[in-house]
């Protein structure tokens, strides 16, 4: 309970919720002290019309004057005894009175809505009576409707703070990760220097030569890996490749690493010469991360097809494998840092990916469809040079 008074958000919240709660209370407080006094207004314009029509005193009938002109803001609108109108009014445009036949008559709907008519006797025969009907002043309007102005004008606050923070965590997250990832790469530098050192002074020892071979092969990749994790949080220089041998290189080191009972499959529905303005290594290891997990999804087993397709603005790579599938509340979250399914993992390579496709290749990556122990389909797609 404690601590969930200390997260920030649910403090926001609260802050908002009080804030708004209390200006809808004292809105609705002031609503109904300006409708009473209202009310009482126009209860004593109508007396003192109804004295205007009685008397002959002009002392009563300069102060009747006086209250009946005090009276600017209140729209109001007189009847008979048919309840239909006279034509005469107050603070409403007469131009719309002019234009509109109906005009007065809808008015007085409309104020029946709002408030109980006035009655008032301009004669001792009950039966000859006006009344006269009134609508609510701008000042009231706008107090009933301030409290939706300050909601408004609340939850922006809110979005536009809640955006602020998402950013600045957003911004902090890129140079923890872009920080992380140049220290790896120059923690592995020195090692993998030393080792290129050692493999000279082997071939100089008799050594065999096959063996050699192999080591220099996962030198190499080392240096690969290292490089990778040196442009990070840096803009990598993009060239022409030709995306098609590319991509079967990659399948060939993946397909080295995996079960014999995995089946690999290129299919390209593309010209095989056709070129992307790419950076090699960092988009060679989008499609490592793409494979290495439809390989942890089938456990050891299964097939796993790329199709390359296009069309005039894009070239589309499918990988399709079988496997366990998504649930579609997932297809979006499996591309975020830390999730993953797998008991070892830091859930870090498509959250990667997404972001050398998007960021610097100005890409996408998506799950374009999965099936519930059936497979998945990841989509990249990139416009073409």
């Amino acid at each position: 309970m404690f601590s969930f008074f200390l997260n920030w958000r649910n403090i926001l919240a609260l802050i908002a919720i009080v804030i708004v709660s209390g200006t809808i209370f004292y809105s609705q407080y002031l609503t109904k002290k300006i409708a009473n006094d209202e009310r009482k207004k126009v209860m004593v314009w109508a007396e003192s019309l109804k004295t205007k029509s009685t008397t002959t005193d002009p002392n009563a009938l300069n102060l009747t004057n006086i209250i009946a002109n005090e009276n600017t803001d209140i729209p109001i609108v007189e009847t008979n005894e048919q309840d239909l109108p006279t034509g005469n009014f107050l603070n409403l445009d007469p131009q719309q009175v002019k234009k509109d036949s109906l005009f007065l008559l809808n008015k007085v709907k409309a104020f029946k809505n709002l408030h109980q008519g006035i009655r008032v006797d301009i004669s001792t025969d009950p039966l000859i009576f006006n009344t006269y009907y009134y609508g609510n002043s701008d000042l009231l309007n706008e107090v009933e409707y301030y409290p939706l102005v300050q909601l408004l004008i609340v939850s922006l606050f809110i979005i536009i703070t809640l955006i602020l923070i998402q950013t600045n965590n957003k911004s902090t997250q890129n140079q923890v990760w872009a920080g992380m990832a140049k220290e790896a790469a120059h923690q592995l530098g020195t090692p993998i220097s030393s080792i290129e050192g050692w493999i000279e002074v082997l071939k100089n020892e008799h050594v065999d030569q096959k063996m050699l071979l192999e080591i220099s092969k996962d030198v190499d990749r080392l240096k690969l890996v290292s490089d990778r994790f040196g442009k990070i949080g840096s803009i990598p220089k993009l060239e022409l490749v030709t995306l098609i041998p590319l991509l079967d290189q990659m399948i060939e080191y993946i397909k080295k690493r995996s079960s014999d009972k995995v089946k690999f499959e290129l299919v390209c529905l593309v010209d095989p010469n056709l070129q992307l303005m790419i950076n090699a290594q960092l988009f060679d290891w989008v499609i490592e991360n793409v494979l290495k997990n439809a390989l942890d999804a089938m456990e050891g087993k299964g097939e796993i097809k790329m199709t390359i397709l296009g069309d005039k603005q894009f070239v589309k790579i499918d990988v399709q494998a079988t496997g366990k599938g998504i649930l579609k509340r997932n297809w979006e979250r499996i591309f975020k840092p830390g999730y993953s399914t797998k008991k070892r993992g830091w859930g870090l390579g498509l959250s990667l990916s997404k972001r050398i496709v998007e960021q610097y290749h100005q890409g996408q990556i998506y799950v374009r469809s999965s099936e519930m122990g059936k497979g998945t389909c990841i989509r990249i797609s990139m416009k073409k040079s």
